[in-house]
């Protein structure tokens, strides 16, 4: 239901009087038959960031927080931080995040200009042949102009929460800077992993096709027999296999780095096919505490950002609970000429106009009612982030002590399998042992070099999802940062 109030004079006519405080007063009438629900809301996570890390107390290397937006910096290679580098700035994932982002801040400023009034112009001419052979022309000119107050704050909380949702979307693209450099590295290091293997795969393949060669020497003096020769052979065809696997590896790994960096697969080819050394880890990691990595991390602050951007919209439906109000203006020119007649007229009018629901079965509290579920949700995804954040760093450090410890012992592995290969063959050559001793000695070898390979890969993985883990990768001094309560 709608009240108008409306008041239109002529120049040079009686000016209306008191239209402000007639609106004012239809406005204080309407808003005491509006219903008095409001949708309940909280914004106060349900989880209390720990004042430390657990899992960090199993560490000897840690430190306090530090910059971590250029963490990569501190593996100590240069071609990770280059591929890095170019992935940030040529990544699409990162433009399709730009032009989010823009969208976000173009809404934004279409929700603020709904605030401001409206000026249009318009202008007519006309000719109207009579019957006596007259012809009159006529023309107008006006300018009409339209403005709805905000005294309710229905537009200002829409241009808050669109304010809101841009800066969530600014945070988004500083969350695909954390996960783009984390995956460019993890790639990289599983690059230089499998070359490692690959390596030890060859030497390991070398080592089994003289003891091939030994075992088909030695049957044909006699010394050894045929099954001998067979089980030779197979365990230097299964290293060949490993060898044809990792290699295929290697080139994927290429692929995506290739692909990360805004490139077509096989064009890093040529630079990243010559074997590396993998990055080194640091003496420590930085860390902080918990509440430090809250603040910093990009995807904790846009749920953070959106759960303002949704309570405000709560806000903004309780306000469809009052009156709106409307005023228009319009001043224009009518001329008139021909034979017979002729003139000009200046016309100028000023409405107000108020409108306010009185019955609407229930609609309006229905979408009270939806948007406060809509901030619910919002508040859920909040506190989900924030326990994903808490997880992931102390997965993180659990797995940094875990590959530091097993690392040690696969070390001491491997030189003992080491040993008790060369000790085998020896014996066999001897005639002290038999040859299933030599194949088994040479199966662990293998098996125990490549996991140390495969291990210290994982260490550094376990790094960089640590770094990722706390936020690192991107300034938080070029994005506003979440504010998270401790209480």
């Amino acid at each position: 239901m709608t009240t108008p109030r409306t008041s239109t004079s002529r120049l040079g006519g009686r000016q209306p009087r008191f239209l402000a405080f007639a609106i004012l007063a239809a406005a204080v009438a309407a808003g005491g038959c509006a219903t008095t629900y409001q949708a309940r809301v909280s914004t106060t996570p349900a989880v209390t960031p720990p004042a430390t890390w657990q899992a960090a107390a199993q560490l000897t290397s840690t430190a306090p927080a530090g910059d971590l937006s250029r963490w990569w910096q501190q593996l100590g290679d240069p071609t990770l931080t280059a591929l890095v580098n170019d992935a940030l700035t040529s990544n699409p994932d990162i433009r399709i995040a730009q032009a989010r982002l823009q969208q976000a801040r173009a809404q934004r400023s279409l929700a603020a200009a709904q605030r401001l009034p409206s000026v249009t112009l318009s202008a007519s001419d006309a000719v109207a042949d009579r019957n006596d052979g007259d012809a009159t022309n006529s023309a107008s000119l006006g300018i009409d102009a339209s403005w709805e107050p905000d005294i309710f704050g229905r537009q200002r909380n829409a241009v808050d929460a669109a304010d809101a949702d841009a800066t969530a979307t600014a945070l988004d693209l500083r969350a695909m800077h954390v996960s783009l450099s984390a995956e460019v590295a993890l790639n990289y290091t599983s690059l230089r992993s499998a070359q490692a293997r690959l390596d030890i795969a060859r030497r390991n393949e070398a080592s089994q096709a003289e003891t091939r060669q030994l075992t088909e020497w030695r049957r044909d003096a006699g010394l050894a027999t045929s099954l001998d020769v067979e089980r030779a052979r197979a365990n230097h065809e299964q290293t060949r296999a490993q060898v044809a696997s990792l290699g295929a590896s290697i080139a994927q790994a290429m692929h995506r780095l290739s692909t990360l960096t805004g490139r077509e697969p096989g064009a890093l080819t040529s630079r990243l096919s010559i074997a590396a050394p993998l990055p080194t880890v640091p003496e420590q990691v930085a860390i902080g505490i918990p509440a430090d990595t809250l603040r910093q991390r990009p995807d904790v602050g846009a749920a953070e950002q959106r759960l303002l951007a949704e309570t405000l919209r709560v806000t903004q439906a309780n306000a469809s609970r009052y009156p709106s109000f409307t005023l228009r203006g319009s001043l224009g020119t009518d001329i008139v000429s021909g034979i017979a007649s002729g003139g000009t007229s200046l016309v100028g009018s000023l409405v107000g106009g108020l409108a306010h629901t009185l019955v609407d079965g229930g609609r309006i509290r229905q979408q009270i009612e939806i948007q406060g579920a809509v901030q619910a949700q919002a508040l859920a995804s909040y506190e989900s982030a924030i326990l994903t954040a808490l997880e992931d760093v102390e997965n993180a450090l659990v797995s940094l002590d875990a590959t530091r410890q097993r690392l040690g012992a696969l070390d001491a592995a491997a030189d003992a399998a080491r040993n008790a290969a060369l000790l085998a063959r020896q014996q066999y050559t001897s005639g002290l042992t038999d040859f299933q001793t030599v194949l088994d000695t040479e199966r662990t070898v293998l098996s125990v070099e490549d996991s140390v390979a495969s291990t210290e890969s994982d260490r550094i993985a376990a790094l960089v999802q640590l770094y990722k883990a706390l936020g690192g990768g991107w300034s938080t001094t070029s994005a506003p940062a979440s504010q998270v309560n401790p209480s």
